[in-house]
């Protein structure tokens, strides 16, 4: 399926994104996809197309933290599934527009967020009060607070590519000292969560737009966003600096809700492709072949589409 937007003059920088999986089963199998972009005034769709298989049985819905989530039924043998989509963004980096981060009493917050205060499976805050008042007690409330704590964590925790555990919680991390994304998003999540900052698990993709990175890897991104002011904002303790370009997938109180994929059965990935890069508007479109020769991102210079 492919519907096109009319782009907005706000966005003034065109990214392609999306993945190739391959699951096998011999049994009987169910996946949940979690792969198509979440609305979100940071960017916008294009272009999209979502294949499922060979005509795999699946149907759509949105779940409570507003995911776009495919179920589909596995077929036994080799099923493979494409997202590819050209995205919309602005060249100006993560919070241009924070203007009041003033953090609401929990009597103040919507019912809605109140989950997003609390402990849950991956971020066990209520193990981390102490740590985190005696780290971050006399920063004041609100923003320099979440600043204080994402800078902290990427002082203080070693990214390690490739170390990432199903069973690490944030007070696990802590403990143990290094991790990946997910693992720096948790921690940062529990961390604020401790303070009544709602904090919520969020999953996408990060093209390196006027950011190199030297190993290039290509991969889905976690990182947490906090609510100040009315507004969720983004806090990344993995990079602790302003990114640009941010793709929005899903979101919750931690990953089990943000997962790519959740497997119920016997099904096992046997291959993976994540691209996520930027390229010229009007030249690459969802089904050309995934070229890195017309990427225009991975360095410190930040080049915008003409308007």
């Amino acid at each position: 399926m492919a519907t096109p937007t009319t782009a907005s003059p706000l966005f003034d920088v065109t990214v392609r994104v999306g993945c190739s999986l391959v699951y096998e089963f011999t049994g009987s199998a169910m996946l949940l996809l979690n792969l198509r972009p979440t609305p979100n005034r940071n960017h916008e769709v294009v272009f999209e197309a979502l294949s499922l298989g060979n005509g795999l049985p699946s149907e759509e819905f949105i779940d409570s933290h507003g995911n776009q989530v495919c179920r589909v039924r596995l077929n036994p043998g080799s099923n493979f599934f494409r997202h590819d989509a050209i995205m919309r963004v602005s060249s100006r980096p993560d919070n241009h527009d924070l203007a009041d981060h003033t953090p609401h009493r929990p009597a103040d917050l919507p019912p809605e967020l109140l989950r997003y205060t609390l402990p849950s499976r991956y971020c066990d805050s209520d193990k981390l009060i102490n740590f985190a008042w005696e780290k971050f007690g006399k920063v004041e409330h609100g923003w320099p607070r979440v600043q204080a704590i994402s800078r902290w964590i990427h002082d203080n925790l070693e990214y390690r590519y490739l170390s990432g555990r199903a069973d690490m919680s944030a007070w696990d991390v802590l403990q143990r000292g290094y991790g990946v994304c997910r693992d720096f998003a948790h921690l940062a999540i529990a961390l604020n969560r401790t303070f009544n900052i709602p904090a919520r698990y969020v999953t996408g993709h990060l093209p390196d737009i006027g950011f190199p990175d030297p190993e290039n890897h290509m991969d889905f991104h976690a990182y947490a966003e906090v609510y100040l002011g009315g507004e969720w904002f983004t806090t990344d303790a993995r990079f602790h600096v302003p990114r640009i370009g941010r793709i929005k997938v899903s979101c919750g109180q931690d990953a089990v809700d943000g997962a790519f994929s959740t497997i119920f059965g016997g099904a096992s990935l046997t291959y993976f492709e994540v691209w996520a890069y930027q390229v010229a508007r009007d030249t690459v479109g969802v089904g050309d072949p995934v070229d890195f020769s017309k990427r225009l991102d991975n360095s410190w210079t930040i080049r915008t589409d003409p308007m």
